[in-house]
């Protein structure tokens, strides 16, 4: 879910497109440049963000992945409640309000609504939020989202593509830079360079600093632009912990910090990109389309099917599954490898944790379970940071240390200026969501409250019941296990209650 991290300028014109699309000026950016670096967060208001998940019109829950043990609670208007193995709520569905509610294990909350045009509101408290508008170019699907954050509204671009069942936001700048930048950009400079970041004193930085540590130099763009993606990220994290409370790791407790190994495969995977949008950059200009098989998730995998490894930085909250079936956690700047392609007919892919932050996040080399969709918005989310590094090296070559660069220019992508104008409201639209939310949370606990009063007592359940019977008196198992002739059903909604079935009929109840 990154769930970007970025935001669109509303723009009267073409011109504020590329402004703040094609260059990628951030609402987070904006935030920053709008306090000290040495300033405490914790006094900002909170914000909104996207969910690294959903594309285009797909609307489906914002966490489809089953962890050991969870259990999910039914109403017969559609509205489901899923809780962890704990029994606390991890999602809502109120299906009447098209509304999805995700309670991450680190406290944070993901809201994403489904408008009737079949468009998204995507609610992430304490992180920017955005409004998607649908459109086409040539016959393909794209996605402008108008992202609103502390008053702020900016926008990018994406390509809708669909992938194994899925509906993927695949990136798309609204402007391409020249091949000679996105060279000096690629190749080694001839001298490495010294720099020093603005914020090596900020309380972000002193609070990670033994999870992440700059380099001493740069002996080429990927490498800075290395830690411009690292430090946005944990910035972002360190200022949504601040203002929502939220738990983004633990350092004292199984931490696995980001090693010169891990940066060395993050520096390898910006030169990919930074290859691939120079490709974009030539297809454009000789008016071609920009294929998305070949700049989202398709290409990836193709890549790893020929033994290359592909890393992730991870940008907004997500909660995952490991092999074992247990559910943990992943803030921004975690990082994952992906080394095998899953089978062509799931939509998950298996990657390892190369560096993770410690408590309920996932410890290193654990392997566990991604969406496609999820990993997707990872991959848009370095690839803004790319595109937003870019314009900041523009800005400062020949500065601090960094050496000059070539004379660099822009070109608008094709289907910038077909996409609709920023949504005005996105910010209202956004604040009625998050108020809707709570609404819905409050309605479907109430209805489940009712549920559990009425169900202390479960109605009897008789030796020699068969499944079909049994149902019809409880309704579908919160949970089921077949062995052999053997089936389980728990019912979680009836204080726990275990029914075992052979040979489809009850043969113990307790």
């Amino acid at each position: 879910m990154k769930p970007v991290r970025i935001s669109r300028a509303s723009r009267p014109g073409l011109i504020t497109l590329m402004v703040a699309a094609l260059l990628g000026t951030s609402c987070l950016a904006h935030a920053r440049e709008g306090r000290s670096q040495n300033e405490e967060p914790g006094a900002l208001p909170s914000q909104q963000t996207p969910p690294a998940k959903q594309a285009g019109e797909s609307a489906a829950p914002p966490q489809a992945l089953q962890a050991q043990g969870s259990y999910e609670r039914r109403f017969r208007n559609g509205d489901t409640i899923r809780y962890w193995s704990n029994r606390k709520v991890s999602d809502y569905h109120d299906a009447g309000r098209g509304v999805d509610i995700h309670l991450g294990l680190n406290g944070s909350r993901t809201v994403i609504a489904s408008r009737p045009d079949h468009s998204l509101v995507v609610y992430l408290q304490g992180r920017p939020g955005y409004v998607g508008q649908p459109y086409s170019f040539h016959g393909q699907n794209f996605e402008r989202r108008t992202y609103a954050y502390h008053g702020q509204t900016c926008d990018y671009l994406y390509h809708v593509f669909p992938f194994r069942g899925l509906n993927l936001d695949v990136y798309a700048p609204a402007q391409y830079w020249n091949r000679g930048y996105y060279g000096w950009a690629y190749h080694p400079w001839t001298t490495p360079v010294h720099y020093r970041w603005g914020w090596m004193e900020s309380p972000w930085r002193r609070y990670f600093s033994f999870y992440f540590n700059p380099y001493a130099v740069y002996p080429s763009a990927a490498f800075w632009l290395t830690d411009y993606i690292l430090s946005q990220d944990l910035e972002d994290a360190y200022a949504a912990q601040q203002e929502t409370g939220e738990v983004n790791g633990d350092l004292s407790k199984g931490m696995a910090p980001v090693s010169p190994d891990v940066k060395q495969m993050i520096a390898d995977e910006v030169k990919n990109q930074l290859a691939l949008e120079n490709q974009e950059a030539q297809q454009n200009a000789m008016g071609q389309d920009i294929d998305p098989a070949s700049s989202g998730m398709g290409r990836i995998l193709s890549d790893v099917l020929k033994g290359r490894t592909h890393a992730f930085v991870v940008d907004a909250p997500l909660d995952v599954v490991d092999a074992s079936g247990i559910v943990c956690t992943l803030s921004d700047g975690d990082v994952l490898s992906l080394r095998q392609e899953p089978p062509e007919e799931v939509a998950t892919a298996d990657l390892a944790v190369m560096a993770s932050k410690g408590g309920l996040e996932c410890p290193g080399n654990d392997v566990v379970s991604v969406r496609l969709d999820d990993l997707q918005e990872m991959q848009n989310g370095m690839r803004q940071a790319i595109d937003r590094g870019l314009q900041k090296l523009n800005q400062d070559q020949g500065q601090d240390g960094l050496p000059p660069a070539p004379p660099a220019t822009t070109a608008p992508a094709q289907y910038a200026a077909a996409a609709p104008p920023p949504d005005p409201n996105a910010a209202s639209q956004l604040l009625q969501t998050a108020k809707l939310t709570t609404l819905a949370e409050n309605e479907m606990n109430a209805a489940a409250q009712k549920i559990r009063s009425r169900s202390a007592t479960p109605p009897p359940i008789r030796i020699g019941q068969t499944v079909e019977e049994v149902e019809s008196i409880l309704g579908p198992p919160t949970g089921s296990t077949a062995i052999g002739n053997k089936l389980i059903y728990d019912y979680n909604n009836y204080n726990g209650m275990y029914i075992l079935f052979v040979n489809g009929r009850v043969t113990e109840v307790r």
